[in-house]
């Protein structure tokens, strides 16, 4: 299964929920994490160069407060 990672910078394919990877997708410690939506700006940076971003899910929906 081939991984898609994309670089800081890059606009979003898809929506959902990315966390910070190394630049072959390997683990990363203490990793930012961000919820990209559909429309949103590109990707942020990351903590350091030549890291990526690796999509692991859907977009958590923020809930509503009664």
């Amino acid at each position: 299964m081939t991984r898609n990672l994309s670089k800081p910078g890059e606009k979003p394919q898809k929506s959902g929920e990315y966390i910070e990877v190394g630049p072959q997708g390997g683990q990363v410690s203490n990793p930012r994490r961000v919820t990209i939506e559909q429309g949103d700006s590109p990707f942020p940076p990351t903590q350091k160069p030549n890291r990526r971003w690796e999509r692991i899910g859907p977009p958590h929906k923020k809930g509503k407060s009664k």
